[in-house]
């Protein structure tokens, strides 16, 4: 006998309008705002190897938590593929969900504390129209970010220009989503399509491979994802490394960059001891020292996003 399953169509949907946002439009900080200051000495490198990569043809990859959008740092994101010194955008479902709801009213982000109590949190009618458009996107071969920005464009959602997303679609450039099932609040509602979401989000994870198999003498940048960022990052570089060990290529000369708040120590150049809570710590094992210790270089960048991300973009610009 299967086990009992909850029944979704017992749930109740509001809409958007009655939900309080933490985050509105005009938090989406302009390119030329006032920001906090960042002189990390790893900022410069960083943003010469994004230029250098933009220059050779090789791919600048960033991973990038939610919290990149919900600080307001859409426009630097998006300047950042404008300008050729980003290839690709991979975030996880939140962070497709916020691009979204923020391009559709303008604003974003629920607080957790006061809609749990009452059981409705993330149970917000418009947002959950993100399952039909992933399901018809997989439908038609579509991965989920593509499906994401196709939409927004071709709907002319009234805050487009903010979105990651429709950027990405106008530049032709990946923007892909890792999800997690159980991870989002569209997966409460109940058009969610478990199936449909697992081929759209594999779609993407393909994506992203073939990106990483351009990683030689390019960049690898992950802003605030602990998890997705350095697990998804792993599986595709070891497949990208075995097509190419056979075809006689390498690729092992790169720059990754970590960007976060964690106090990681000054000796970055091996892996913490299982001993220490810092080995548990994806991005440092991962990204800043198993995938690079063969030839690639990696940095780490402690700081707040809403200083870090505007002083890479500066640098990176100004080359």
């Amino acid at each position: 006998m299967p086990f009992p399953q909850f029944d979704r169509r017992r749930l109740q949907l509001l809409p958007l309008a009655e939900r309080e946002h933490d985050m509105r439009l005009s938090e989406v900080l302009p390119l030329d705002a006032s920001t906090p200051a960042c002189g990390h000495p790893a900022l410069p490198v960083i943003a010469e190897r994004l230029a250098a990569a933009r220059e050779r043809g090789a791919a600048a990859i960033l991973m990038m938590g939610a919290h990149v959008i919900k600080v307001g740092l859409s426009r630097f994101v998006i300047a950042l593929m404008e300008r050729g010194l980003v290839t690709h955008v991979a975030l996880n479902g939140a962070g497709a969900i916020h691009d979204y709801e923020l391009a559709l009213v303008g604003g974003t982000t629920e607080r957790v504390a006061r809609y749990i109590r009452v059981g409705q949190f993330g149970l917000w009618r418009e947002t959950g129209a993100l399952n039909d458009i992933v399901r018809e996107g997989a439908a038609g071969g579509l991965g989920f970010g593509e499906s994401v920005g196709r939409h927004i464009l071709e709907n002319a959602l009234p805050h487009r220009d903010v979105s990651i997303f429709a950027a990405a679609c106008r530049l032709g450039i990946p923007a892909t989503v890792h999800v997690g099932i159980g991870y989002d609040i569209i997966h409460e509602h109940p058009n969610c399509d478990g199936a449909a979401l697992g081929e759209a989000s594999y779609t993407d994870f393909l994506v992203f491979a073939q990106s990483v198999t351009r990683l030689e003498g390019g960049v690898l940048l992950c802003f605030g994802t602990s998890t997705m960022g350095p697990e998804v990052y792993l599986k595709a570089l070891s497949m990208a490394r075995n097509v190419a060990r056979q075809e006689v290529r390498e690729i092992r000369r790169f720059t990754t960059a970590v960007f976060d708040l964690i106090d990681l120590g000054e000796d970055l150049s091996a892996e913490a001891p299982k001993s220490d809570p810092r080995y548990y710590y994806r991005p440092f094992k991962t990204i800043l020292v198993r995938t690079v210790q063969d030839g690639g270089e990696s940095y780490y960048v402690r700081g707040d996003h809403a200083a870090t991300m505007p002083a890479l973009w500066r640098r990176a610009s100004a080359r």
